[in-house]
């Protein structure tokens, strides 16, 4: 299992009814935890904010596979947020579908996200375990990223992040875009109110 597959098994686990995760806000925090295992891997280092690819990884995983093929190989390089917005492009569908197709997810009634996976739950298995596993031990990284995708319970804002220069820049990205995505639909929520406000009149 790769950490993006532990983070979407905790958000369809612990997403809270109150605040379901929302699937553009998991998809850019799948994306960066895609981004901070291929440099876990070597497959990438990153040149300030910019993605240098390294080589194809020896991964059994075929969606950290086709996140590798997905990097863009011409200088200058891509920038942290320009991948998370391209490879995070509906990519929290991707990984249901492809945990479905592996038997991680069943039908249930704990899935939290507000479309799609709606009745979905991680299914009882060594993978769901060792997620479960993770998120208890409070690591850092994963739970930073379930934080991001809307996840509350996990890491403390006063403890200390993890030490990898390069992790902490994806995080930061990451936080930052899931920030923009708020602002984008605050901005939609605004107009659809002035338009509909226009229609109904004085």
């Amino acid at each position: 299992m790769t950490t993006a597959k532990d983070l979407f098994i905790i958000a369809l686990r612990l997403g809270s009814p109150d605040r379901p995760v929302g699937q553009g806000d998991l998809s850019l925090a799948l994306a960066g935890a895609e981004l901070i295992d291929l440099v876990s891997v070597r497959a990438v280092t990153l040149d300030g904010d910019r993605i240098v690819p390294e080589g194809q990884p020896a991964v059994d995983d075929r969606l950290l596979a086709a996140a590798a093929s997905a990097l863009d190989g011409q200088e200058p390089y891509e920038r942290v947020d320009d991948w998370l917005w391209r490879r995070g492009r509906e990519l929290a569908d991707v990984y249901q579908a492809a945990l479905e197709e592996d038997g991680e997810l069943g039908h249930g009634r704990r899935g939290r996200f507000p479309s799609g996976a709606d009745r979905m739950e991680a299914a009882d298995t060594p993978s769901r375990r060792r997620a479960l596993a993770r998120w208890e031990d409070g690591e850092p990284v994963l739970a930073a990223l379930a934080s991001a995708a809307g996840v509350s319970g996990g890491r403390p804002e006063d403890e200390p992040g993890p030490e990898d220069e390069g992790v902490t820049t994806v995080l930061l990205a990451v936080g930052d875009a899931v920030m923009e995505l708020e602002a984008v639909r605050q901005r939609r929520a605004i107009e659809n109110a002035a338009f509909a406000n226009v229609w109904r009149g004085p």
